[in-house]
């Protein structure tokens, strides 16, 4: 099982800009596909965006769409998310998954390992 290691995050103004990192240990993520998950106080955790093995792919929600961008560096192994026009809307703990497996999924259920998460914080 691959250990992630998330870092970045923290207090942003609206439109502003963070970005997220996620290092994996333990073995490599060259065949894993990745994802970001979010969740906000009192809400279930949903999805952000997700790229496949070789980031050839990435399918993101729809709120983050043209904001957000996932990216991948398997010799690196890390994965960022970089975002972009922040709104307060987008406050929540953010988690990396790992998901052995070369394609994408939505499901949080589909990923295997999990980052410790990180908060974001979007003022208005």
């Amino acid at each position: 099982q691959v250990q992630l290691v998330q870092s970045g995050g923290g207090l942003v103004q609206t439109g502003g800009s963070l970005t997220l990192s996620c290092a994996a240990s333990g073995r490599t993520i060259s065949s894993c596909a990745m994802g970001w998950f979010r969740q906000a106080p009192g809400k279930e955790r949903k999805f952000v965006a997700s790229i496949n093995w070789d980031g050839g792919y990435t399918y993101y929600t729809d709120s983050v769409k043209g904001r957000f961008t996932i990216s991948r560096d398997n010799v690196k192994n890390t994965v960022w998310l970089q975002m972009n026009s922040l709104k307060p809307d987008d406050t929540a703990v953010y988690y990396c998954a790992a998901r052995s497996g070369l394609y994408t999924s939505n499901y949080a259920g589909d990923y295997d390992s999990w980052g410790q998460g990180t908060q974001v914080t979007v003022s208005s």
